[in-house]
């Protein structure tokens, strides 16, 4: 096997529902999330590409997912230029199969498009640091057919939970076990799977077509990983001793987006312009009008104001007026963001415009919003809600630990606590409870 990462495939299975993420996944796919003002799934797509990978194939499944993916990323001419990378990526997508798990999205892409060399599966919602060349040499040296990354976490029952023996192969696995003991192992599969070519030879095998088309069903932590181990074949882990995130709910979001703003992943160091030599405050943009968005908002904090606080990263295009507060927050591209407005450990996603006196606290807003507020009836958004894309929400309204649906409208004044809100009728429903 070459050392050269140039010859992996990287094969990123992109085919849930994302049901947790919701509602920011209702009308997108969960790799195109926009986190830190970029899909979720382009962090490790920079990674791995300037770690020489050239050639990334999306496992999509289902419409929402692949027409998110194809309409962003296309061949990858734009990727490549937006990341410096020369010469550039080649970007692929699954052909028109429907898979059974991300396994199979591996076993497709594998045989369609005739792959003989090494290939790096990859969770498009996983966000992480790794030397890549680092974990091909140890898999190398292991003679592996598979190797999985693995990272360490508090709750690893939430995950797949791997033992060792003493030269790091796998000897157990065990997919989100329903009884798990704390003082066991805390090592869970990271969702990064380098894998040999002769990996195709376990596709062949009858056991794993019966999972395919009797089982319907072919996922790496539920299926494959346990095949593999069951039958003793070469599978090892590899400590992934950096910065690794599963962005699967919106606090584990929030969490992700604060911790990268203070430098926590490895790949983005800056976050192109700082405002402050000292603290992490960085404000996007490159061409003549951004530039002079970028003075205008940085001539206001260095007067006081407006108050930044921790970090925060501002977009290209952002009007901020006098008297804001921002707290490890992200306000993202073409947002408005009105006087005397508070925004505090909360995604702010681009084009929203935030009236008079708005607060977010801990939440996240989707794109194309419209926050009605004033100073004499405040508009309150907090408690880890989440608002879907072109949502409406009216001068005084609460939004509480609740999840709104795109493309809703919610009349003024109206308290919503621990709530789900899909569709108008919902909305309507409420209105009345209020009344």
């Amino acid at each position: 096997m070459s050392l050269d990462a140039s010859v992996l495939k990287v094969v990123l299975p992109v085919g849930g529902e994302a049901k947790r993420l919701q509602p920011l996944t209702a009308l997108v796919s969960k790799a195109c999330v926009r986190l830190l003002n970029r899909p979720i799934v382009e962090f490790s797509m920079e990674s791995l590409a300037k770690q020489g990978v050239k050639t990334f194939i999306f496992g999509v499944k289902g419409y929402l997912n692949y027409k998110s993916l194809y309409d962003y990323f296309k061949e990858g001419i734009g990727f490549s230029a937006r990341h410096n990378i020369s010469p550039r990526v080649h970007i692929k997508y699954q052909p028109n199969v429907i898979d059974v798990g991300n396994a199979d999205s591996v076993r497709i892409n594998f045989e369609y498009y005739k792959i003989r060399d090494p290939i790096f599966g990859v969770q498009g919602d996983n966000i992480f640091d790794i030397r890549l060349r680092e974990m091909i040499e140890f898999h190398k040296s292991k003679n592996a057919l598979m190797t999985i990354a693995l990272a360490s976490v508090e709750k690893p029952e939430e995950y797949g939970i791997v033992s060792l023996d003493n030269d790091q192969r796998i000897k157990s696995f065990v997919e989100k076990p329903k009884e798990f003991k704390h003082e066991g192992s805390k090592l869970i599969n990271a969702g990064l799977y380098l894998m040999s070519p002769e990996i195709k030879e376990v596709f062949e095998k009858d056991e794993v077509k019966k999972m395919i088309y009797e089982n319907k069903r072919l996922d790496f932590g539920m299926d494959l990983i346990p095949y593999l181990v069951e039958r003793d074949y070469p599978v090892y882990g590899y400590f992934l001793d950096a910065t690794w995130f599963d962005i699967g709910t919106p606090q584990r979001y929030l969490d992700a987006m604060v911790k990268i703003l203070y430098g926590k992943l490895k790949t983005i160091d800056e976050f192109e312009v700082r405002i402050d030599n000292n603290k992490p405050i960085y404000v996007q943009g490159q061409s003549d009008e951004s530039i002079a968005k970028r003075e205008e908002i940085k001539a206001l904090y260095k007067k006081g104001k407006i108050t930044i606080n921790g970090a925060a990263l501002i977009g290209r295009h952002v009007l901020i007026e006098e008297n804001i507060s921002i707290t490890d927050s992200n306000i993202d591209n073409f947002s408005i963001i009105r006087k005397g407005s508070i925004v505090e450990h909360s995604a702010i996603l681009d084009r929203n415009l935030l009236e008079e006196g708005t607060l977010v606290s801990n939440s996240v807003v989707g794109r194309h919003c419209y926050i009605k507020s004033s100073f004499s009836n405040p508009t309150k958004i907090h408690n880890l809600s989440v608002i879907g894309d072109n949502v409406t929400i009216g001068e005084g309204c609460e939004i509480v630990a609740s999840k709104i649906w795109p493309n809703l409208s919610i009349p003024r004044g109206i308290k919503v606590i621990n709530r789900v809100l899909k569709t108008q009728e919902e909305v309507d429903a409420l209105v009345k409870e209020n009344a």
